[in-house]
């Protein structure tokens, strides 16, 4: 009877520890499938539609299974002010934290300026947010765009510019 009580105790154990580590694992960096299935083939700002480049397309899914999707556009048809500071689309189902201040839930247009700042748009190209980013010149490979893991938050890399992101 002890041993039953024992077993039940241990599957009870075991069931919950599963449980856990899947809400756990639920929060990663999204693979190119999943990118493929989520990010719009075209991205409207500033009055326009612009191509999204699927191949420069990254992204990551928090742990309630809210997503977060960035992305380069082809901007050739906004005016140069625009492209100086619009160069892709960044929708947030989440209260995301980048340079210290909070950005709420929604779409946007983001760009990397030469002056070395992170621009974050509403899609009437008013900015919302503007922050300081950094520079790695230590990073080998640099490509249009990444997404990397950082601690509680992401590193979100354009060439090898990037501005940490975190989800609050």
């Amino acid at each position: 009877m002890r041993r039953y009580r024992y077993i039940t105790l241990a599957f009870i154990t075991l069931a919950l520890a599963g449980a856990a580590l899947s809400q756990e694992g639920s929060k990663h960096v999204l693979g190119s499938d999943e990118l493929k299935k989520t990010v719009p083939s075209e991205y409207f700002f500033r009055g326009q539609k612009a191509p999204v480049q699927l191949r420069n397309a990254v992204g990551f899914k928090g742990p309630e299974g809210k997503m977060v999707l960035a992305a380069l556009v082809d901007a050739s048809g906004y005016s140069t002010a625009i492209q100086q500071k619009y160069q892709g689309m960044l929708i947030t189902e989440i209260k995301l934290n980048i340079g210290g201040t909070t950005l709420p839930p929604g779409q946007y247009g983001f760009g990397f300026t030469s002056d070395g700042k992170f621009m974050v748009m509403d899609v009437g190209n008013d900015d919302v947010l503007s922050t300081s980013s950094q520079t790695d010149s230590a990073l080998q490979h640099a490509v249009p765009l990444k997404l990397v893991e950082d601690g509680a938050g992401y590193k979100l890399y354009a060439g090898k510019k990037w501005v940490g992101i975190k989800p609050e």
